[in-house]
């Protein structure tokens, strides 16, 4: 049963990498049972060991409470709640379902309509993608009045923002329900029209994109741009240590496709192509514009 009453009880998650993991952990924190769907048995034994370990590190730090007694949960109680599955058709009991795979237009239309397929016609599908059209989602699927975009940022769990993401076909009620369900997550919503990139990547990646050109062209280092950011604007992580966090790769894809409908200053630099081609991926491969090793 869910601690706070206007979260779903019922939560399914398609995909638990980086991102998938996130998001099951803030649900099974705020109480909600939790499905995740991957690829095959391994995929799905990965995502149980993310979610377990990221639950793990919140219980540690006494993020855990709920119970009548007041007293912290333990990981093993909070991790009943979760369960995975390779088998959309485990989406059934689900009220709502949070797609998470890469951020790939044909992959996402695939997985949004294979979950589709399973859920009741009351059921809400939200998708955690960053940058790609929510209206034309939508007009991939059945019910897309029940769509939405619920982006997460990456940590899921330390981050306070959740940007909610309105397709053309969205229900003007689902608007509120969905700020509702950040609320009871313990994070802000900030509610934007569909547009390529949205608020949040849009403004972000137009950053990380200039900060790359000057390393590019010997402006000055990653460590002292970042620190300009830092300490000059306050900003918590600087914006070459943060793609290397969300990962080149992805800010690449991004990139491409803002640049794609957005115009020429999106244009990804040659340094990015050509650290994805090497396979410096930022933190997950142990090297972007940083070294993770």
């Amino acid at each position: 049963m869910s601690k706070v009453t206007n979260l779903p009880a019922r939560v399914g998650v398609l995909g638990g990498g980086r991102m998938g993991a996130g998001i099951a952990h803030a649900f099974l924190m705020a109480g909600c049972e939790v499905l995740v769907v991957e690829r095959d048995d391994d995929a799905a034994a990965g995502a149980r060991e993310r979610v377990g370990s990221s639950v793990a590190k919140s219980v540690e730090r006494g993020l855990a409470d709920g119970t009548a007694e007041g007293r912290t949960v333990s990981r093993g109680i909070i991790m009943q709640r979760l369960s995975v599955s390779t088998d959309y058709a485990a989406f059934v009991p689900c009220e709502l379902v949070v797609e998470a795979v890469p951020e790939i237009w044909d992959l996402k239309v695939s997985s949004l309509q294979g979950v589709e397929k399973h859920l009741s016609e009351a059921a809400v599908l939200a998708s955690n993608t960053s940058s790609l059209s929510m209206s034309g989602l939508a007009a991939e699927l059945a019910r897309p009045s029940n769509f939405i975009g619920l982006h997460f940022f990456n940590p899921v769990p330390a981050s306070t923002l959740i940007e909610v993401v309105i397709a053309k076909q969205t229900r003007p009620e689902l608007v509120a329900t969905a700020k509702g369900w950040v609320e009871a997550l313990g994070k802000t919503a900030v509610v934007v029209n569909d547009a390529p990139g949205f608020a949040s990547s849009r403004l972000g990646v137009a950053i990380a994109l200039e900060a790359m050109r000057m390393v590019e062209e010997g402006v000055a280092s990653a460590e002292d741009i970042d620190a300009a950011m830092v300490l000059g604007y306050k900003h918590p992580t600087g914006p070459l240590r943060t793609t290397d966090i969300v990962g080149l790769d992805v800010r690449l894809g991004i990139a491409e496709y803002l640049a794609e409908t957005l115009g020429e200053r999106f244009a990804p630099p040659a340094i990015l192509r050509e650290k994805v081609a090497r396979g410096e991926l930022g933190r997950k491969s142990g090297k972007g514009f940083f070294d993770w090793q």
